[in-house]
């Protein structure tokens, strides 16, 4: 598949779902891929990216940024607390708000910098062990003790079970989106954004759909 098809499918998502075209973010997940790829989908006129880890983008980011105007770049995995400060400089989003400590260290790196990415919370919708993320019975707590921190919260995210149906964990993260007054969806990725897309996601988190399958050393 190629980038201009994935965004095809995307706008085709949207018109089946009766959504407004241009709804829906689609953040080409690089993590793990050779630079060649990630300049390869910049010059096709894409700027949204997401990375996994805070070391690796900062590895590649700052370079692509003195190439290419317009970057914004959105952190989709875990975050620990003593790689924030460096997640402020590099993303326009953090998409792995998962826990109180966390939650505090944004709250205080904010006010000191005056500035703050876009924050969304991880639910953890199958509430896997092994998985990072809120518990889905915890969100509602959790996005109150963010506020109470003066955090703007944008949104939720999940990442499904693998061996689970999807649209279950993207609907039930849209009721706790809705009843909490967020209208940011981070959900989807390569194998079933269009059934993210009809069931409210706002970012879909697309990889080897683009990229084809990731390099691992």
């Amino acid at each position: 598949m190629s980038l201009q098809e994935v965004s095809d499918r995307v706008e085709k998502a949207l018109r089946a779902a009766d959504r407004p075209e241009g709804s829906v973010k689609l953040i080409a997940v690089s993590k793990v891929q050779p630079n060649e790829r990630v300049e390869a989908v910049l010059n096709q006129g894409h700027r949204c990216f997401g990375e996994n880890r805070v070391q690796e983008a900062a590895g590649k980011w700052p370079a692509f940024r003195d190439m290419f105007d317009g970057i914004d770049l959105h952190l989709i995995g875990p975050l620990q607390t003593n790689k924030a400060r460096q997640a402020f400089e590099l993303f326009e989003s953090i998409h792995a708000l998962d826990r109180p400590k966390l939650a505090k260290t944004c709250a205080r790196l904010a006010q000191e910098t005056g500035t703050c990415p876009e924050l969304f919370i991880q639910i953890n919708t199958g509430e896997e062990p092994q998985k990072a993320g809120v518990l889905p019975s915890g969100a509602d707590v959790f996005v109150n003790e963010c506020r109470g921190l003066d955090l703007t919260i944008k949104g939720l995210m999940c990442i499904p079970p693998a061996d689970e149906e999807p649209s279950l964990h993207f609907a039930l993260l849209a009721k706790i989106a809705e009843r909490n007054g967020l209208e940011g969806l981070s959900m989807g990725m390569s194998g079933d954004f269009e059934k993210a897309i009809k069931l409210g996601a706002t970012h879909v988190r697309v990889g080897s759909a683009i990229f084809g399958e990731r390099v691992v050393a």
